[in-house]
């Protein structure tokens, strides 16, 4: 959308239209060419496994974290459900706790000081199992078993079928609604690993649950809308990442006023007065 062999670092030329058909989930049109901008490798990485006595013990050190500026290339966050089925699904042995997976990146300097800094936050919040892994094949074995997580989750519930909801909340409110949240899934009786980027704020639940069920169907959608309203009501946006879609549409609404409702419906009907692209998804 910049014109042809136009990639500059930065722009301010009219309005941003990458991001803009980017983030349409294909009701405004599709991508045909993509340009990618490679970045150097880090000198050195490390990657950690910490555990902790509870989901708000994990992600409080998370904000912690974030609030003493520790450069982290990633954090994730995993519930004690989430890790259990991810050792098991990896075969690998991790406790069956709310688990952070850490990694840090920089000259070899820079990381000394970024991995006492991190185990002196971690341990301040009950945070376990502190070593690092440095070796390239240790930590890609280490990021398998994150990746894995969506299969992880349906191998909990053999024959069952997976659903996958996100949010996204300010970072400071970030403790109070993963608490919430794991509160509502054990209420619900409902089965729902907890996974997520709370780096940025985000994660997601994914609930395997049998489709032949209408009650426990009904269960999950209920669920998926108070999570929903639970984020917006903490400030937050209903979708981080899996985007509106269909189930979303209702939240999309109380997130974003008939007003900014509205105004996407005038983008659309400009950029598609056809409705040919993905025409029922998001409005």
């Amino acid at each position: 959308t910049a014109g042809p062999g136009r990639q500059p670092r930065k722009r301010a030329a009219g309005y941003d239209l990458t991001s803009l058909f980017v983030g349409s989930e294909g009701t405004l049109g599709f991508l045909t060419q993509a340009t990618l901008r490679l970045h150097p490798l880090p000198e050195a990485t490390a990657v950690t496994v910490a555990s902790f006595p509870s989901v708000g013990a994990a992600v409080a050190c998370t904000v912690q974290v974030l609030q003493a500026a520790v450069p982290v290339a990633r954090i994730e966050f995993l519930d004690e459900v989430m890790a259990d089925a991810c050792g098991r699904f990896s075969g690998t042995e991790l406790p069956v706790a709310a688990t952070l997976l850490l990694e840090l990146h920089g000259s070899r300097h820079s990381l000394t000081e970024q991995q006492q800094q991190m185990e002196e936050i971690m341990r301040q919040n009950g945070g376990s199992g502190l070593a690092w892994a440095e070796g390239l094949e240790e930590r890609e074995q280490l990021w398998s078993m994150r990746h894995n997580a969506w299969y992880a989750a349906l191998a909990l519930r053999p024959g069952c079928q997976g659903y996958s909801t996100d949010v996204c909340v300010p970072i400071s409110r970030l403790p109070d609604v993963v608490v919430e949240t794991k509160q509502d899934l054990q209420a619900s009786g409902l089965t729902g690993p907890m996974v997520g980027h709370v780096g940025d704020g985000n994660f997601h639940c994914i609930l395997v649950f049998n489709s032949q069920d209408p009650e426990e169907a009904q269960r999950i959608h209920a669920f998926t809308q108070r999570l929903g309203r639970r984020a917006l009501a903490a400030g937050g946006t209903c979708t981080g990442e899996h985007g509106v879609g269909l189930g979303k549409r209702a939240l999309l609404q109380e997130e974003l006023g008939q007003e900014g409702l509205d105004t996407l419906r005038s983008i659309k009907a400009a950029l598609d007065p056809h409705n040919l692209m993905n025409p029922g998804k998001v409005l």
